[in-house]
Formats: structure tokens, C-alpha cells, sequence
């Protein structure tokens, strides 16, 4: 039997969000086989913290009770279980959980993650990184037959599609599921019996398999995670990426693979290196830190401006300043400090304190950059707001130049793949060239790595040369999955 959910006090205040940035897609993690499940799937969601901070949740299995017990609520990982009567509650050996942030579906309890639904075979729990490209379209089609849909997040998508399977199994069940659904995901996904991972047949999201010793003589206790940092803050070996379109299943009899979808091509979002993953994660055998300095001697080589500093627009923007930095010979300082203990604030949010919400944040370091020509180095503009405060900010403090150098070509595309981003007509840079971003961010100069630049830092000799291995629609408008719900509603090539 499953607990009630309890929504958390904590919710993302409008003050804090950045407006300037693609926000976190979300999070999933799953341990098998492990004494202490719940916990460890905590601190797991802890360390993927970053990738989602409306809503989170844990689903566990006690195969001795052969009950599963659960615990969902709004805010943060150290919010929803702060608790110790209810990680009490969440009993059992085997464990998902979620992060969320709304890329479908309002930021209501009943949207957070994981889903769990009563089939005929059992209980089933499903936690999902991504989004379904025809969503609408299933949702109506499965309305049209008589399924009740509890949420308006599209993962329900899968719970329906599930349980109308004619198929036997819970594997065959699933696979007969994701048959049917386009788009991007990472799935994690708990039955009474199986522990089963799956990435989207071009693995545009990512998901990481790794292990603990084990705890009981017959077999390693199982982990999956979006990231390699969410191994690492549970001591957990890394045993390899889970493969595009694979399915992993681990029960009982061990671990083991099925490939549902044949051969498929690569394409992994590009935007995981530039700004998503955490600093210390490895993805598709490339380490994140690594690569973002590398776009940042890339970014120097492409767009060198003779300035007296080199800052960083904390945190993301840190490693590819260290690389411009590095390739520039330009000294590396921390003009801008951030406020890492911003939380809801007590203040009422008029718009002359909304105007001042970038302080909360982020203050100027003024003895650096008073009388200096400075390089602003920062991942990515999508709207300009954050940026432009940021710049005033930094001529306040005494800056005499002020240059930005951003560590990804320019949004210029919406993404329907699990990152949330404005509609295309609210991106800066899909309607006004490089100058006029200039003008309306009020910079004395501007420049973006090339898409050449970036896959150079990826090691390739340009894009061409990676084969179109990554996903970069968001800068090239080159959707590798079509758009079927978008496109029925807007008109192909709309996007």
C-alpha cells in the first residue's frame, strides 16, 4: 500500500529563478538489492539536485512485505525528506526516485514523480527524464478508449499505454509502450519483481549504470542515474553508460540487456556538456569539466578581446572561463559572488524588488572590477533579462569595459526534448543578430562559440567530423525526432 503524498512548505520563489538560462530538465535514480534503499536513493537525488528543484520522490519495494511504499512532495530533496518518520516509512530493498522540473504539467503534487499504478501483474512505479513528442496525440487516444489520466504531466503517457498492452510480461508490456511514444526519455522503472532502466532509441538522455558490492553474498547491489555524480555520493563503481534504446533489466537472476530497437543512430543533447550536468559527472565517456574548459580555450581562439580580467557569471559559467583564462593568458577572478543561500524570500515581491532579484543572487566583487576592461564568460543567454542585469551590475561596480563571451552558439530553437525553454519568439537570439543583442544586453562587445568551436571541444575537427553524433536543435533548428504534436497544432517547419 502506498503513503499519502505530502506536499513540502519549500517551492521555487519567482526571485530566485533564472530567466537566462535553459532550465533542469529532471532526474531519475534506481538501486536494487540494497539494505538501505531509501536513504541511499535520497542522497542520490541530492547529488542530481541541480537537474530539478520543483518536486521530488521516492518509490521502494519491500519483497518481504511484497508492499510498496512511497513518498512524493513540492520543493527540495532535503525539504520533501527532512523527515526521519517518513524515510522510516520507506521500507524495502529496492528503490526509484525523481527530481522535477516542469517541462509538462503544471507544478502540482499530483504531477510529481514517480507514477505508480496497480496492473493486473502487480505494482508498477515509473520515473521519467524528457519528453514525449506526441504526447497530446496518445493522451487523446487513450481518453478516446476510457483511460482516466490522474495528471497532466505527458510520463502518465506511459503508465495507460502499459496497461492496455495485451502482452504478458511487464518487460514485453513496456517495450510494447515505448513502440508507441516519440520523443526523448530515460526511464527508470520499479515492478515487484524487476528493476529496468531504458534510454530512447537515439539516447538523447542520459542514464548511467554502476554498482555497490554486495550486501548479501549473491549479487552487487544495482544502480542507475542520470549522472555519474549520483554513483559517486553513494561510493558506487561506474559500470558503463546504458546504451541508446537499451533496456536494462535487473532482477533476481542478475543483469541483463535487450535491445529493442535494433540499430539506431546517436544523438545525445549537446546542451549536457554545456551547462546541464554537473561539473564532476562523466557522460558518454567525456568529462564535463574537462569539455567546458575546452570551450572555453575555444572561445578565446575564436573571439579574443584585450581586457584586463576574465569573470566567470557563477556558478555554470566557471569552467569555460578558466579555459579563456588559460588560452588567453588573460588573468581568471571572481568579479561576481554568488549567494549560494538564496532561498524563498520574506520580502514582497513588487516589481521594483523583482528588479533588485538579480542581487539576491549574485553581487560584484567591486576592488576586481573597478577601473578594469572585463570578459564576462557565461554559458548561454535565452532571453537577455539576467544578463543585461548582470552586466549593469558589473559597469556599477566600475567596470570600464564590459565584453561577453558566451560557451554556446546561440539559442536560437526551442527544445521539445526535455528542457524547458521559451517559445522561439521570446528567444534573444532568434530575432535579433549579433549586434543588436549587444545593444539590448548593453555590452561593448559580444561573441558566441561557433558550432565548429564546440565540437572541437569535444574533440572532433568540426560538426560535419562528429557524424551528427549530438542533438543541437536548440542552436541549429535540426530536430533529429519529429515534432508530431507541435506539428499537428503549428504546421511543419514551424518550430
Amino acid at each position: 500500500m502506498l503513503a499519502h503524498p505530502t506536499p513540502s512548505a519549500s517551492l521555487p520563489d519567482p526571485l530566485t529563478l533564472d530567466d537566462d538560462h535553459p532550465h533542469e530538465e529532471c532526474a531519475v535514480f534506481g538501486i536494487w538489492n540494497a539494505k538501505d534503499a531509501a536513504p541511499l536513493t535520497t542522497l542520490g537525488l541530492h547529488a542530481l539536485q541541480h537537474r530539478g528543484q520543483e518536486a521530488a520522490g521516492i518509490v521502494c519495494f519491500d519483497p518481504q512485505e511484497r508492499r510498496f511504499h512511497s513518498h512524493r512532495g513540492l520543493g527540495l530533496v532535503s525539504d520533501v525528506f527532512a523527515d526521519s518518520r517518513v524515510m522510516a516509512t520507506l521500507k524495502g530493498t529496492r528503490a526509484i526516485g525523481h527530481n522535477r522540473y516542469a517541462t509538462t504539467g503544471a507544478t502540482l503534487l499530483r504531477n510529481v514523480q514517480p507514477l505508480f499504478a496497480e496492473f493486473a501483474f502487480g505494482g508498477l512505479a515509473v520515473a521519467h527524464n524528457g519528453n514525449l513528442t506526441n504526447a497530446d496525440t496518445l493522451r487523446s487516444e487513450l481518453i478516446r478508449r476510457g483511460c482516466l489520466f490522474q495528471s497532466t504531466t505527458d510520463s502518465e503517457v506511459f503508465i495507460h499505454l502499459i496497461a492496455i498492452s495485451l502482452y504478458a510480461t511487464v518487460e514485453d508490456r513496456l517495450i510494447d509502450a515505448l513502440k508507441r511514444v516519440t520523443g526523448a526519455y530515460s526511464l527508470v522503472v520499479l515492478s515487484e519483481e524487476a528493476l529496468i532502466g531504458v534510454r530512447d532509441p537515439m539516447g538523447v538522455r542520459p542514464l548511467v549504470l554502476g554498482k555497490l558490492p554486495s550486501e548479501d553474498g549473491k549479487q552487487p547491489s544495482w544502480v542507475l542515474a542520470s549522472e555519474t555524480c549520483g554513483l559517486d555520493i553513494i561510493g558506487a563503481e561506474f559500470v558503463r553508460d546504458v546504451e541508446l534504446g537499451e533496456l536494462v533489466v535487473i532482477d533476481e537472476n542478475g543483469i541483463r540487456s535487450l535491445r529493442p530497437f535494433g540499430d539506431t543512430h546517436p544523438r545525445f543533447c549537446v546542451f549536457e556538456y554545456i551547462y546541464f550536468a554537473r561539473p564532476d559527472s562523466v557522460l558518454e565517456g567525456l568529462p564535463v569539466y574537462e569539455v567546458r574548459k575546452q570551450i572555453g580555450h575555444e572561445l578565446a581562439r575564436e573571439s579574443h578581446v584585450d581586457a584586463d580580467v576574465v569573470v566567470p557569471v557563477p556558478d555554470s559559467g566557471v569552467p569555460s572561463a578558466i579555459g579563456y583564462a588559460e588560452a588567453s593568458g588573460i588573468p581568471f577572478e571572481l568579479g561576481i559572488i554568488r549567494n549560494h543561500y538564496v532561498g524563498r524570500t520574506f520580502i514582497e515581491p513588487t516589481d521594483q524588488i523583482r528588479h533588485l532579484g538579480v542581487k539576491m543572487k549574485h553581487s560584484p566583487n567591486r576592488p576586481i572590477l573597478s577601473g578594469k576592461r572585463v570578459i564576462l564568460v557565461d554559458d548561454s543567454i535565452v532571453r537577455g533579462t539576467t544578463s543585461r542585469k548582470i552586466v549593469d551590475m558589473v559597469r556599477a561596480a566600475g567596470a570600464t569595459e564590459v565584453h561577453m563571451r558566451i560557451s554556446s552558439p546561440p539559442t536560437r530553437h526551442s527544445c521539445f526534448y526535455g528542457i524547458d525553454t521559451p517559445e522561439r519568439s521570446k528567444l534573444l537570439a532568434a530575432q535579433n543578430d549579433l549586434k543588436a543583442m549587444a545593444e539590448l544586453i548593453g555590452v561593448d562587445s559580444l561573441a558566441f562559440i561557433s558550432l565548429d568551436g564546440l565540437y572541437r571541444a569535444m574533440g572532433y575537427k568540426d560538426r560535419q567530423a562528429s557524424d551528427a553524433r549530438y542533438c543541437d536543435a536548440c542552436f541549429t533548428g535540426d530536430y533529429p525526432i519529429p515534432l508530431i504534436d507541435h506539428d499537428a497544432e503549428f504546421g511543419p517547419g514551424t518550430a
